[in-house]
């Protein structure tokens, strides 16, 4: 039986200590089945459309890619060249827009806060009173402000008056943003559940006890051993199969009646806290599964 041979591609500019982390255990894992694991950079992987309109590029050597960046680019270029990607260029594009996630899986039966596209200003630094009166007659304070892009709960505030709205939408009306009902039932705890193939593989609950309301690691929160409901299981689940996700971290929101509420999905959820904390190997039930995908 051949043996596989695949990259994991990170940002050539800024690896995050998570993703290197990432790519050290998926290599110690995939070294366990036969499968060997090179690093390579986003930077040095450049494609291109050549005059025939055909796409082209470095040579590499791999049966597989690990995608651990968010260069939607490249992760599509590569795609065109035959690479098979985990995950696929698609999926990545709709995780790393929170907007475009949940639009992706609205009228799908996934429970998720109200929630308002900010539209996109073209002008100096004008609003528009109609859609700040369309903001506050539908939301109540505190509501979520949350850029489109970002990770590790950055660019996620939390608005507690008309004035703290002005402000973020003077300074973000050229951004893609969105605003949010705030689950307050679920200030500073979560669910983060990990998804591969489809299938629930592990999960913790999030807690920050330091008064934030974001229950991220990065933030200070930690990670705790829980039983996870069966409800919070099938949403993870679901989502991941209806975006099409090779793997996943699914953050769910605890509702006032304990009934799970989507926040956010991560294509590339690290792996270092869910490890320790659930004592699960979910390197290796990715490796696996990442094998299996390809040898059928």
């Amino acid at each position: 039986m051949k043996s596989l041979h695949g990259l994991c591609i990170l940002n050539g500019y800024l690896t995050l200590a998570g993703a290197g982390h990432f790519y050290t255990r998926m290599k110690e894992e995939f070294a366990k089945i036969d499968v060997s694991l090179d690093k390579i950079s986003n930077a040095e992987i450049i494609s291109y459309l050549d005059g025939d309109g055909s796409v082209s590029g470095k040579e590499l050597n791999a049966d597989f890619i690990l995608y651990l960046d968010k260069d939607l680019y490249s992760s599509i270029a590569l795609e065109k060249r035959g690479f098979r990607l985990f995950n696929n260029a698609r999926a990545i594009e709709v995780c790393d827009d929170k907007m475009r996630t949940h639009l992706f899986l609205a009228n799908d039966g996934i429970k998720m806060p109200k929630t308002i596209s900010g539209p996109l200003n073209y002008s100096s630094n004008e609003l528009s009173e109609e859609f700040v009166d369309e903001v506050l007659s539908s939301l109540t304070f505190p509501f979520i402000a949350k850029l489109n892009y970002g990770s590790l709960g950055k660019n996620v505030f939390l608005m507690k008056s008309k004035e703290e709205f002005i402000a973020f939408e003077k300074a973000h009306s050229h951004e893609a943003r969105l605003y949010q009902e705030f689950i307050s039932s679920s200030f500073g705890v979560d669910y983060r559940l990990i998804v591969i193939g489809g299938r629930f593989a592990a999960g913790m609950k999030r807690v920050n006890d330091s008064g934030d309301f974001r229950s991220n690691v990065a933030l200070g929160g930690h990670g705790e051993k829980a039983e996870i409901p069966e409800s919070y299981i099938k949403m993870a689940e679901k989502a991941a199969k209806t975006i099409g996700l090779d793997y996943c971290g699914v953050d769910i929101m605890i509702g006032k009646e304990k009934e799970p509420i989507l926040c956010e999905v991560n294509s590339n959820a690290f792996i270092s806290g869910i490890e320790s904390t659930t004592l699960i190997n979910v390197a290796g039930l990715y490796a696996a599964y990442i094998k299996n995908s390809l040898l059928g």
